[in-house]
């Protein structure tokens, strides 16, 4: 029971910093799929709410902290303008789980002044699709003969 208990823990506080950390991992303990979605969806959705709490601090206490002043227009600012001016923060909550990290993704969303009802909002619903992709990917993947001979 208590190791039940550690190995959920684990793989959700792992999905509070990397999505994908939750679904490679559950798929691993032995998760079905509604256990997969739910500690994975748990994971990144209380370091969302967490993070859009504290978020302007945090963000200006990791400023506070570099000594080396960060270039107004770099490479990855212009890209996460872009991303922003294209598609806004469905945009930004929908590529959150793939190439941001929850954390980063919230932080993201607040920087441009989103209001925490629609970062909860879009980061909950791309939470549930990727967890979803991810998951049925992850079990397709699995299921290849390939696979089972190199892990079992």
């Amino acid at each position: 029971m208590t190791e039940a208990i550690l190995t959920f823990l684990g793989i959700y506080f792992l999905c509070w910093f990397k999505f994908i950390a939750g679904p490679v991992f559950a798929s691993a303990a032995g998760y079905g799929f509604a256990e997969t979605i739910f500690v994975t969806v748990a994971g990144m959705m209380s370091s969302v709410f967490v993070f859009s709490l504290i978020g302007n601090k945090f963000k200006k206490y990791l400023e506070l902290r570099s000594n080396v002043p960060k270039p107004r227009f770099s490479k990855k600012n212009r890209r996460l303008v872009t991303t922003w001016g294209r598609y806004g923060k469905v945009g930004i909550a929908f590529l959150t789980p793939v190439f941001l990290t929850p954390i980063g993704g919230t932080l993201i969303l607040i920087s441009f002044g989103t209001k925490k009802r629609y970062i909860y909002l879009h980061m909950f619903w791309s939470a549930i699709l990727w967890a979803t992709i991810f998951t049925l990917s992850i079990d397709t993947i699995l299921s290849i003969p390939f696979f089972q001979n190199l892990f079992g």
